[in-house]
């Protein structure tokens, strides 16, 4: 490398520097109207220059009202100048919900938030709708407890079917790291990137035990890695791979995303009614009353953060996917439509490890030795 630093961070020890080299801002505490309760910041550490802004501006919606589906569907319809073109150009539909449990609705994509995207669909989109799932758990016990089935009856029209990405077990590989910073493969669902197909994120607002918050991207990084089908042996699990690590876990996912960006299509996330506190599976609800919407996924959660209260600065993936060009993070850049911002913000209790979780900011505590020169511009061996 050019220039060897005295503490390198793990993405330069992957290989990526000349790629991830940015400022990682240390966590700034939220103001007390946003945190319900005291929290340390997080150590902040110095770094080389800001990545410049890749990404166009983006609008994003917020539907706001006291009907899950209602507001789904307007807040499609508020951005569907810039979803009709893209639904012409696909021969279906991929609509990604978020079954990261199978038998707790709150940590799972409700059937209305569905309805309100297919009542959007049913007078613009004339192909087949599939309602596609690798739940971390067995996807059709999520589509029986949550009332996914009845949809192909409600929606003739759409030829609605439900798939177990695990079942169908058709993937593409990348490369992630391991605890060890060395590459490992994973298979990511081949049907989130087929390029005839526009993929839906639809997900919610919840907290999160490792990367801060869930929304659309969340849905899309850790539902494409698959798992064994049903009754298949021996076991294997491609989303135990994400977990390898705060920085590997958030680095990972811009990885995945990157993959996947190309194919995104819309994304939907439902905050009628949010989760709060030990998510993404084990919350409390928070009523948002809210729907949020975006051809940009990034924009998309970038705004719903903000509607959690959520310092931005916090979630190293989509901050890492923003200075990649995967979408737009910056809120000076986001047009917001439809209910104000500051209308439907509220301040969602934070993880119990929220401060653990902040330590991907920090210095790394294992500083590896140096090998070659560690100031190459004016080390006299140089040249």
């Amino acid at each position: 490398m050019a220039e060897t630093m005295l503490r390198r961070t793990v993405f330069q020890l992957a290989g990526a520097a000349a790629l991830l080299r940015g400022r990682l801002t240390g966590a700034q505490a939220a103001p007390p109207s946003q945190q319900p309760s005291p929290q340390r910041r997080a150590p902040i550490t110095g770094h080389p220059e800001d990545f410049p802004d890749l990404n166009p501006r983006a609008t994003v919606s917020i539907a706001r009202g006291e009907d899950r589906r209602k507001n789904a569907y307007e807040a499609l319809l508020a951005i569907d100048k810039e979803l009709q073109p893209k639904l012409k150009k696909k021969k279906y539909v991929v609509i990604k919900p978020n079954n990261v449990n199978t038998v707790n609705q709150l940590a799972a994509t409700h059937v209305d938030a569905l309805r309100g995207i297919l009542d959007y669909l049913a007078l613009r989109f004339k192909g087949p709708v599939v309602i596609a799932e690798s739940s971390a758990g067995e996807s059709h016990q999520g589509f029986e407890n949550f009332k996914y089935t009845r949809l192909a009856g409600e929606y003739p029209r759409q030829r609605v079917t439900l798939i177990d990405l695990n079942e169908e077990a058709k993937f593409e590989r990348i490369a992630l790291l391991d605890p060890d910073l060395h590459m490992v493969p994973v298979r990511l669902a081949a049907r989130l990137l087929d390029p005839e197909a526009f993929v839906i994120s639809s997900s919610m607002l919840k907290t999160h035990n490792t990367v801060i918050a869930s929304l659309s991207v969340k849905n899309m990084v850790l539902g494409a890695p698959l798992h064994q089908a049903p009754k298949e042996t021996p076991r294997w699990n491609e989303k135990r791979k994400y977990h390898v690590g705060l920085r590997q876990t958030h680095y990972n996912m811009m990885l995945t995303a990157q993959k996947l960006q190309p194919h995104w299509g819309l994304a939907l996330v439902d905050g009628f009614e949010g989760m709060e506190g030990n998510g993404p599976n084990s919350g409390t609800p928070v009523p948002s009353r809210i729907a949020i919407a975006s051809t940009d996924y990034i924009a998309a959660d970038r705004v719903g953060t903000a509607a959690m209260g959520i310092d931005p600065e916090w979630l190293g993936y989509l901050k890492y996917c923003s200075q990649m060009g995967l979408g737009q993070y910056d809120m000076s850049k986001i047009e917001v439509i439809g209910a104000a911002l500051a209308d439907v913000k509220k301040s969602y209790r934070m993880h119990p490890d929220i401060e653990r979780e902040l330590q991907w900011q920090g210095p790394m505590k294992e500083v590896p030795f140096n090998l070659g020169w560690t100031h190459p511009i004016t080390d006299s061996r140089a040249g």
